[in-house]
């Protein structure tokens, strides 16, 4: 009698990984700004909207606030999204235009920061749509998406007028890679053009406080991007108000973490992952 029981057990785990890796990708609008409209592509196994209290993740794609796509978080979504989350990559107004050119008049970083609270802000008003618990609600990115993810925490003054301000944008936790957080540098002076002034209300650096998600960043000790001190004195800076902020460096990697994965280009690799995994799991966000 045991041969067809381990048959069917057989059969039972063959569904079940089956179900897993029939991913459904949509893509949804979440916002409409100066006439564009701006999407969120979403990956999820079916079985996770069975579940209850899924974990969402959001990840938010780099390129200096005018380059980049949200493609190129595709392949972390499904990583995750086989593991039963709810995973989304987020489009911004990107301040660059048709032929290339940069800076585009009206698309500043701080437009990046609007449209970033609002794609967290749509997420935690459709939860229940994907079973997901909105106290579960996990923000990721990468360069300036890692500016982006931090500012959906510490930046309250940039809102777009068309949210929903009863629905909070903060997430319950931060994943950055390479990520910036003191804005006082040349290009993103640049790209405010007018609004430079506001240069100051778009820093994570600047707008310390507590109460702040748990955090985890991934950041090379020899980038030529964003300086490995700034985010040394952010971490130091936050730790002082009581916030946990994990950093985790790598010896001779620049800005691109990446040795060479083919699977998650040159942002990252597979050990950066499962470090990552484990700080999920760590504060449950991941089985």
């Amino acid at each position: 009698m045991k041969a067809p029981f381990t048959i069917a057990l057989f059969f039972l785990a063959w569904n079940v990984n089956a179900a897993i890796d029939s991913l459904v990708h949509k893509r949804v609008v979440y916002k409409v700004a100066d006439t564009s409209s701006l999407h969120l592509d979403i990956f999820y196994a079916p079985e996770a909207l069975k579940q209850k209290n899924n974990t969402a993740l959001v990840f938010i794609h780099g390129g200096g606030w005018a380059y980049g796509s949200p493609s190129e978080f595709f392949g972390a979504c499904r990583r995750y999204a086989k593991a039963g989350v709810i995973t989304f990559s987020i489009q911004y107004r990107l301040s660059k235009d048709a032929k290339g050119n940069v800076p585009v008049a009206g698309i500043t970083p701080v437009e990046c920061v609007k449209d970033a609270r609002s794609a967290m802000r749509w997420v935690r008003e459709h939860a229940s749509e994907f079973s997901i618990d909105p106290q579960k609600i996990v923000v990721g990115g990468q360069s300036a998406g890692g500016h982006l993810s931090y500012a959906t925490a510490y930046i309250d003054q940039h809102n777009e007028a068309t949210d929903n301000l009863k629905v909070s944008p903060m997430p319950n936790a931060i994943i950055s890679f390479s990520g910036t957080t003191n804005c006082m540098e040349a290009w993103c002076d640049m790209l405010l053009g007018e609004k430079r002034s506001q240069i100051w209300s778009i820093s994570p650096a600047h707008n310390l406080k507590k109460g702040m998600p748990p955090t985890i960043a991934f950041h090379g000790q020899e980038d030529n991007v964003v300086p490995l001190w700034t985010i040394q004195f952010f971490k130091r800076d936050t730790e002082k108000l009581g916030n946990h902020f994990e950093l985790i460096t790598y010896e001779g990697r620049k800005h691109y973490l990446g040795a060479g994965n083919k699977t998650y280009s040159n942002l990252f690799d597979e050990e950066i992952l499962e470090k990552t995994d484990d700080f999920l799991r760590r504060y449950g966000f991941l089985k």
